[in-house]
């Protein structure tokens, strides 16, 4: 059968959609980025979990949507899709993802985006496949390639094909001591990724009429005061909302995220950032916003 165009389905929330009722997972992952399982299947989980209302954020990539969608409505399935993607950016040496969110998939201005962000991302795989060949692996990249399929090459491909070829213990062991920043190893693969700007990302969003999310603030290892710098960037750069939930975060951590958006009156978003089933964090899992905070679907009603 083939896919359905967005055309044949709205691809935002209209004005009238509810989300008081039900439970709500905007940060989700598939096969066609880093994700381990195909659109299909994180629609069955999601509606196992209970989700009402779900967004596909697949790195710099919005493949998974059209088929998620036609799933949904292939098989009459109740639960609200909303288009979604997570880009990576280059800030002040650090990458920051920003998640566009109710984004019309079929804008230009995005389409554009993605292209030179899929260019970057296959640039920098050849390159790390070559340092990894240079530790003595040299079918690394040919191998990340195979399971990335048609979607969007990452580290993690290159972790996974380290950790199954028994070169390491664990993939996170893969970035410790070769993908990382800070790898341990004297023949580091890590190479430094050519990102667009926080603002290119923000600006293609908002052309494609979507809002943008800082993703994950918590997890950049900045200092306060640098994690202030960066919020202050995002916000005057018309940035929309930051992350204030993550199933992980503990109540001190999601305090400071919701006095941050009540301080530059940002709105808030949750999701669990869900890539592959585990026992620590699934679709949905401690997903609550504080009270007080302004829920980035405010933007959409």
């Amino acid at each position: 059968m083939a896919l359905l165009s967005t055309t044949d389905f709205p691809h935002t929330i209209k004005k009238n959609d509810s989300f008081s009722h039900g439970r709500i997972d905007l940060h989700s992952h598939t096969h066609c980025s880093d994700g381990s399982l195909s659109p299909q299947s994180l629609i069955d989980r999601a509606v196992n979990y209970q989700i009402s209302v779900l967004a596909i954020t697949d790195h710099d990539t919005i493949a998974g949507f059209d088929i998620a969608q036609e799933y949904i409505l292939e098989k009459n399935i109740p639960i609200k899709l909303l288009s979604g993607i997570e880009i990576s950016t280059a800030w002040q040496g650090f990458e920051i993802h920003i998640v566009g969110l109710n984004v019309d998939v079929k804008h230009n201005a995005l389409q554009q985006l993605i292209v030179n962000q899929q260019q970057a991302r296959e640039e920098r795989a050849i390159s790390i496949g070559e340092k990894l060949a240079k530790c003595g692996f040299p079918n690394a990249y040919n191998d990340a390639k195979k399971l990335a399929a048609k979607g969007s090459i990452t580290r993690a491909h290159f972790a996974k094909v380290l950790f199954q070829q028994g070169h390491v213990g664990t993939m996170q062991k893969a970035f410790d001591q070769y993908l990382g920043k800070k790898g341990r190893n004297t023949q580091r693969a890590y190479v430094k990724p050519n990102w667009c700007t926080i603002e290119q990302a923000i600006e293609a969003m908002h052309a494609a009429g979507g809002s943008a999310v800082m993703a994950h603030p918590i997890r950049y290892d900045l200092t306060a005061k640098w994690l202030r710098r960066l919020i202050v960037h995002f916000k005057e750069y018309m940035g929309d909302g930051l992350e204030v939930v993550l199933p992980q975060m503990n109540p001190q951590q999601r305090q400071i995220m919701l006095n941050y958006c009540l301080e530059y009156n940002l709105h808030a978003s949750m999701g669990s950032d869900f890539h592959h089933p585990n026992k620590w964090s699934d679709l949905g899992r401690n997903l609550t916003l504080p009270d007080g905070a302004k829920p980035i679907w405010a933007l959409w009603n």
